[in-house]
């Protein structure tokens, strides 16, 4: 019944050609024209130009009301560091690996950062080194140590100095340690989603582990190193889940037929008996050498490439992280001249390897994103990503109602060469070029913004992240942009330790080329899209879907927490037969036992409806209970 994250070589059960076509038949007749037969993929010319106008006009206009007001009337914690502070701050040339997305210490970072402090906190651009966060400690510790503090404000600080102790020290001996062991405990009860490139998932945002009704459970351990300008991180662990069905026959050839993929078995169509996995699995391994404020890194490390709590819809831990080499300018650089307007400068960039994908086979990504903060309460960010490359991608554009196995195909090599291609290809090619070995590949872009409104002591912060494909950035035509808007409220009257926030989200944009699932993550050459091993690489909202989340949340300490949280999600029928709907309702606990031993317990009920693989409406609820040993620093 549902799509699962599995290898080829987990699945069991054989299909064959004309069984396939007689199950699809029973459908009946899949109406859907191939993507490549309507040339205006390649472009936007559906959408009016009287209406893009009016849009980009909106955006240059709240980007200068911005930017005048928090000038004007900011009351932050703080005032902006000059650039001579933040170089003088970070000048230390010790290496520092990075700070794992899930971790605590961005939630108690995140609140320091709302509360008005961490004018230096780029949140579009995590993960963050240890180094990094501790530099911007150092630049915060003046108005921390004020007498108009707040005192959550004052604990965040102590707890995150004492984490961060070594590099605060500037020690630079040579270090190796356990990080931390961890166990998580989850039983499944009902039918779950976990296919975000269709249905949906009712499990988001971890690192694309397997989970299936029953028992599951994962084991792990992660340790650093370190030693003059080069630090390493390695976490790996055990993971447990049982076996389970997926689709059916007859599903998995309409999904294939939706995706115009050749039908067989492969990550983003599971069919069949899924086997229960046991497997040792590398979540992160990464070694940097720091350079001129920069990390230079191989190996697999996280991403989240957006400001929202939900989701990022560039790049988020929603899928397993890629193997790929990393340039990552982690401490803000002051640009002369440019700087005096737009502020401090961060970026990052990546390239390395999607698995998963079949057609074509073993395609690359390369990703670059760029962030600046015009003000202290200001942040702006864009990013490009381009999916190219790959054995037997697509190399004519077809004529007739051929079937797939007549379509020609070609190889693009990973090569010096066809990454500069794509690098520099900016404007949409001609179908002859884009189905053909020159095709410069997929290219997605994002924009994002967050703004700490200055009143009543940054009580309330509103941001927004947007996500485009062939478009070089959202803000250029919003008609065909995903969304994901936000809005964040420090503290309740009388509960100064409580907030509140709530984002909505949307993939299914009103334009004549979304249906079908074809126009974001989805692309009419790089056919599984937006994925790594099946799992949507940004925004599990996925494919045409819209929806929404909010959290309530009770920060008892700096560490420790209590959470509700509740979610929305719909995919258009136009996509998918029927639609889907998904209804969550969770509860988080934190909390901390021990000064090194955190207790994390979460229950998550869920409705959804999926007319396509089950009749009537479904329910799950499902329990976890994660206990994790952090090992102090020496």
């Amino acid at each position: 019944m549902r799509s699962k994250q599995s290898s080829l070589g987990h699945r069991v059960q054989s299909l064959h050609e004309p069984y396939v076509s007689q199950a699809a038949n029973q459908l009946g007749n899949v109406d859907r024209q191939p993507a490549w037969r309507d040339a205006t993929i390649f472009s936007n010319a559906f959408v009016p130009r009287a209406r893009r106008l009016p849009m980009r006009a909106f955006f240059v206009a709240l980007s200068a009301l911005l930017v005048l007001e928090t000038s004007a009337f900011a009351q932050s914690g703080e005032p902006t560091p000059s650039h001579s502070e933040v170089a003088a701050a970070s000048s230390s040339t010790a290496g520092s690996s990075y700070i794992p997305v899930d971790s605590w210490i961005y939630s108690a970072a995140l609140r320091l950062y709302y509360l008005g402090y961490l004018p230096t906190a780029y949140l579009g651009l995590r993960p963050w080194t240890r180094a990094s966060l501790a530099h911007m400690l150092t630049l915060s510790q003046e108005s921390l140590q004020s007498t108009t503090a707040p005192g959550e404000a004052i604990e965040i600080n102590a707890r995150l100095r004492r984490e961060l102790a070594p590099e605060l020290a500037d020690d630079r001996s040579p270090s190796l340690r356990a990080a931390s062991v961890y166990t998580r405990v989850r039983e499944i009860n009902g039918d779950i989603l976990n296919d975000s490139f269709h249905f949906g998932q009712t499990i988001v945002n971890d690192y694309g582990r397997p989970d299936e009704p029953g028992f599951n459970n994962l084991t792990g351990i992660s340790a650093e190193a370190s030693s003059g300008r080069f630090s390493l991180i390695v976490r790996t662990e055990y993971q447990h889940s049982p076996a389970a069905m997926g689709y059916s026959a007859a599903v998995g050839a309409q999904l294939a037929a939706i995706d115009e993929t050749p039908y067989a078995l492969q990550p983003t169509t599971l069919v069949g008996v899924i086997a229960g996995q046991d497997t040792s699995q590398i979540v992160e391994a990464n070694v940097s050498a720091h350079l001129a404020g920069h990390e230079f890194s191989f190996g697999k490390s996280d991403e989240w490439l957006g400001p929202a709590q939900g989701a990022s819809m560039g790049w988020s831990n929603n899928a397993e992280d890629i193997y790929a080499f990393r340039i990552n300018r982690v401490e803000p650089l002051y640009v002369p001249g440019l700087s005096r307007i737009v502020g401090l400068f961060r970026y990052d960039f990546m390239v390395g390897s999607l698995k998963g994908h079949q057609y074509p086979n073993d395609p690359w990504i390369h990703m670059e994103k760029v962030s600046f903060k015009p003000a202290p309460d200001l942040e702006i960010g864009f990013m490009r990503s381009v999916i190219w490359g790959g054995k037997g991608q697509y190399c004519a554009v077809p004529t007739g109602n051929e079937p797939y196995s007549s379509v020609p195909t070609c190889d693009v090599p990973i090569t010096i060469h066809t990454f500069l291609r794509s690098f520099f290809s900016v404007t949409a090619p001609q179908p002859a070029v884009k189905f053909s070995a020159a095709n410069p590949g997929a290219r997605f872009s994002t924009f994002d913004f967050t703004w700490r409104t200055p009143w009543d002591n940054h009580l309330v912060t509103v941001y927004m992240d947007s996500f485009a494909h062939d478009n070089v950035f959202p803000i250029s035509n919003l008609g065909r942009s995903g969304l994901r808007p936000g809005i964040y409220v420090a503290r309740l009257p009388g509960l100064p330790r409580v907030d509140f926030r709530a984002e909505g989200t949307t993939t299914n944009v009103h334009d004549p080329e979304s249906n079908n699932g074809r126009l974001l993550l989805w692309e009419s050459v790089q056919v599984q899209g937006y994925t790594n091993k099946g799992y949507i690489l940004g925004d599990w909202i996925g494919r045409e879907g819209t929806g929404g989340q909010s959290w309530l949340t009770w920060h008892l300490k700096p560490d420790q927490q209590i959470q509700l949280q509740y979610r929305r999600a719909k995919v258009a029928d136009d996509f998918l037969p029927g639609g889907t709907t998904q209804n969550d309702l969770s509860a988080d606990v934190v909390l901390r036992p021990m000064r090194n031993l955190e207790v994390k317990a979460n229950v998550q009920g869920e409705l959804w409806k999926a007319p396509l693989i089950a009749q009537g409406q479904q329910h799950n609820v499902v329990g976890t209970i994660q206990l994790t040993y952090y090992f102090l620093h020496q």
